[in-house]
């Protein structure tokens, strides 16, 4: 009983709320940097380093497609073996390292090419500076690797997820995670692109650097209070086991009684510390690899896990399988980000004017959908949550594939308010002979764009956010790295997906009455392009509703002290659970070293 309450009294000193500073502070500064940098980079490349425009857009453009393709192998490095905290502290170094490089070339005059002197062609950057730069943003996009898929994941790992108390404290980080994202990108598209264009680079990219080694300090400093959950081995083997088993076992006749598949909890202690998931009917081929058969252990005793997979394991591979249908609804929600390029170019030909000599940039609309989803996210949490939790009894007042749908829904209001704005700015245009005077400005407030702009941050508050808790929470635990991952993989094929579209439309759509020409927007017909995407959305969201109806949530055996309970949605369960891989960093690290 004695050692009983002090493995209790040690539990209850890691993890929870207290955790969160540390871990969001690094998230933070990471997006921070991120956006300080991405936001204004390409007028560095071409007015610092006298890139020109085409290998400067190539440039960003490859190493953004990198930077969102890296969390993959962050994810499974952290999943296999070097755990979260790890992984978070190794990615945030080399992160540094590459924002001290790419500051010290804006500093240091040898790793930048000389001004531009008056009337006379620029010196253009030499092969070692681009090499620098290169570095520099190689630097950049690995260390993003090993910070974004283990971040929010390390973060809910510091509750009990089991809960009905500890189920709605996740769901709040969630909301926070997103909100503090959205206040790093505020911050930077506002001071640090100031700083950027009016003090100098040095300061400029300077300041995020500092924020970030600040981050980097504090979160080591918060060390002993993490909760951390030893890695279970590669995930993608396991999966693989899995396939190869069933595949060796295809003739093999399925046995009607599930209780005769093939369990071993000691195998399966260190994946199913929160949890034994339980067989479920569908994808019925994958059971094979549980099925018992003579040759399924070597001479040692021990099972061929190429031969067959414990019932846990397999369930796993069905829960990844499940969830892809799903996953894939937010690539479309992805791609249709892209609508703000469209945007600004319009609010470009409109008048900007907050008083007769200030002029809103047109680039700083965006801060409309970040404003709004900041509000969003607040007013959820605390207004829309607990008001709706009293008829609903959920703690997190809706479920989070409720949320996603709901999202998913005001991504096309707004992308139909978006044409009908553009038919009007047409229209006004049309009606003072602009159409053909594109650097003219049509006499229509630019505040027309609002409601579109903050329709989308409000879609981003309900769409984004539910679907990375849903990302988390339904993935097996052994790959929540993983599954945050995804989430970043989603926006790389979205923004990819936003590429093919765009340039098939603009190649099949004509030469006269193109609807995304190359120079004169009023000559186009965008508004066409916006009802085009708002018919990809709706079949996207018809697409999804079927998907969710048909979702079935992983059954999963919760162990508390006494017995098992049974939880298939992360409900309202108050038993406590047995946590064999869970404790603080330190004292994992002191198993590991026995053992």
């Amino acid at each position: 009983m004695a050692q009983d309450g002090k493995e209790e009294e040690k539990k209850k000193k890691v993890g929870g709320f207290r955790t969160i500073p540390f871990i969001l502070a690094n998230e933070f500064c990471d997006r921070f940097a991120t956006t300080g940098f991405q936001a204004n980079m390409i007028t560095y490349l071409t007015q610092e380093l006298h890139m020109a425009l085409v290998p400067a857009s190539n440039t960003l453009t490859n190493f953004t497609g990198m930077a969102s393709l890296t969390p993959i192998v962050g994810a499974v490095i952290a999943d296999s073996f070097a755990g979260r905290f790890w992984t978070i502290t190794v990615g945030s170094i080399i992160y540094q390292l590459g924002m001290i490089s790419l500051t010290l070339s804006a500093v240091l005059p040898a790793l930048r090419p000389p001004p531009c002197a008056p009337h006379q062609t620029c010196l253009g950057a030499s092969a070692w500076q681009v090499g620098a730069l290169y570095v520099s943003l190689f630097f950049t996009s690995l260390g993003s690797g090993g910070i974004r898929p283990c971040v929010v994941a390390f973060g809910a790992d510091q509750f009990e997820l089991y809960s009905s108390r500890s189920s709605m404290k996740t769901s709040n980080y969630f909301n926070w995670y997103y909100f503090s994202m959205g206040i790093a990108t505020l911050l930077a598209l506002t001071v640090v692109v100031y700083i950027q264009d009016n003090v100098g680079w040095g300061w400029g990219l300077g300041l995020p650097t500092i924020a970030m080694a600040i981050s980097v300090v504090a979160f080591v400093i918060g060390y002993p209070l993490y909760r951390c959950l030893k890695p279970g081995g590669s995930p993608l083997t396991r999966l693989l086991q899995v396939v190869v088993a069933a595949f060796r076992k295809r003739k093999t006749t399925r046995p009607t009684d599930s209780s005769l598949l093939y369990e071993n909890r000691e195998l399966d202690a260190n994946i199913s510390a929160t949890g034994r998931l339980l067989h479920t009917d569908q994808f019925k081929f994958f059971d094979r690899a549980a099925i018992v058969t003579p040759g399924d252990n070597y001479e040692s005793g021990h099972p061929n896990l190429w031969k067959i997979s414990t019932v846990h394991r397999v369930e796993e591979l069905k829960s990844i399988t499940r969830m892809l249908p799903i996953w894939s609804v937010g690539i479309l929600i992805a791609s249709s980000s892209h609508q703000s390029t469209f945007a600004i170019q319009q609010a470009r030909s409109m008048d900007r004017h907050l008083t007769r000599s200030f002029q809103i940039p047109p680039a700083s609309m965006s801060i409309f959908t970040i404003l709004t989803l900041l509000i969003g996210i607040v007013l959820y949490d605390r207004v829309f949550v607990p008001t709706v939790r009293r008829f609903t009894k959920n703690p997190a007042g809706i479920s989070y594939l409720l949320r996603m749908g709901i999202g998913l829904a005001i991504a096309v209001l707004a992308t139909v308010i978006s044409a009908l704005v553009e038919i009007k700015r047409k229209s006004v245009a049309s009606a003072h002979d602009l159409i053909h005077q594109p650097q003219s400005i049509i006499p229509i407030s630019v505040f027309w764009l609002v409601p579109q702009y903050c329709l989308h941050g409000l879609a981003e508050a309900f769409m984004s956010v539910g679907h990375l808790e849903f990302l988390y929470d339904q993935s097996p635990e052994s790959m929540r790295s993983t599954a945050a991952a995804l989430f970043w993989l989603a926006i790389s094929a979205g923004s990819y997906l936003n590429t093919l579209v765009v340039s098939l439309v603009h190649k099949y759509t004509g030469k006269d009455r193109n609807w995304l020409p190359d120079r004169n927007l009023n000559e186009g017909r965008l508004e066409c392009y916006y009802w085009l995407v708002t018919g990809l959305q709706v079949l996207n969201l018809v697409y999804y509703m079927a998907c969710a109806w048909f979702y079935t949530y992983k059954p999963l055996e919760v162990l508390g002290p006494e017995s098992p309970q049974k939880q298939t949605n992360g409900g309202d369960l108050e038993g406590q659970i047995q946590l064999s891989r869970t404790e603080a960093c330190k004292d994992v690290e002191k198993d590991e070293v026995v053992s």
